[in-house]
């Protein structure tokens, strides 16, 4: 039986010692913080990063991996495999995927990219979903094919506790983000696919939970209740690393009371998303898990 390895990046919020217990090969994403190169994981932790995103000093920006930095992970890769499956973040949220797919072609049908629109903790859903599939001794195009036909089984929202880094990055004015900082609105946040939109807007982090648990259940009860009926919906969420972990707890606990019966897990923000939400973030995601 062929051999497959699975890569991906740091977007889907795993640490380098998670993904190497995994058997993971994972890309550290890099960022421009105050004009020097440094890459998630190696040389700046998620802890570090959130914890130094309100100093109006620290001046972050995003940026691409390399192509060599990508075909570097996936020689390492085929090294000890006979092919790759590369789930890197969405492509609606960077460009980084079809860079990805180009340069694929080049490898003989031995790599192969998946496009199914996730981030995050459904970005690492993926990535267990890809891990079951090999296990079961699907080819890397079965599995491409499989997590791409999947892409639209699941959803995330977030909650904003600033809107002050949105508007560094251009997606609210600054009037508004005044506003919103005197009224204490909180944003609620929508991933369905491809782009971060607005969904709602509420008054403190109290409504903004209630929202969020709302759409959830609505999403539970309407478009996915074919999965959800079958069991095969998994909870997870989210939050900006450095938070107060006792708010994590207590989110955690909201959630496992909002949702009895499933099993509620939890993992730190990708810095990608934290980049353009700062810190104060909480999230939570309803996806199907590939059962076989």
């Amino acid at each position: 039986m062929a051999s497959v390895a699975i890569a991906t990046d740091t977007n889907c919020g795993l640490q380098p010692e998670e993904a190497k217990a995994l058997g993971i090969y994972m890309l550290p994403m890099s960022f421009l913080i105050n004009d020097k190169v440094v890459r998630e994981g190696v040389d700046i932790t998620q802890k570090e990063f959130f914890e130094r995103l309100s100093d109006p000093n620290f001046k972050v920006s995003t940026s691409q991996p390399s192509p060599a930095e990508v075909t570097d992970l996936w020689d390492e890769a085929l090294k000890d495999h006979d092919s790759v499956v590369y789930i890197p973040m969405s492509s609606g949220l960077s460009n980084s995927c079809q860079t990805a797919k180009m340069l694929a072609q080049d490898y003989d049908g031995r790599v192969e990219v998946v496009d199914n629109k996730r981030i995050s903790v459904t970005m690492l859903l993926s990535i267990y979903d890809a891990l079951t599939l090999v296990k079961a001794g699907w080819s890397t195009k079965q599995i491409r094919e499989k997590l791409e036909e999947e892409a639209a089984n699941s959803s995330i929202y977030i909650m904003v506790d600033t809107l002050s880094f949105l508007k560094k990055g251009g997606r609210v004015t600054p009037a508004a983000a005044l506003i919103g900082s005197v009224l204490h609105i909180k944003p609620v946040l929508q991933i369905q696919g491809e782009k971060l939109d607005a969904y709602a807007k509420a008054r403190g982090t109290k409504q903004a939970k209630k929202i969020m648990i709302e759409a959830i259940r609505k999403d539970m009860d309407g478009r996915f209740k074919w999965f959800v009926d079958k069991g095969e919906a998994v909870i997870n969420y989210s939050w900006s690393e450095g938070d107060d972990p006792e708010e994590v707890k207590k989110w955690h606990t909201e959630l496992e009371e909002a949702f009895p019966g499933y099993e509620i897990t939890g993992q730190p923000l990708s810095l990608v998303i934290g980049c353009h939400i700062g810190p104060g973030s909480l999230a939570v995601t309803v996806s199907r898990k590939i059962v076989l």
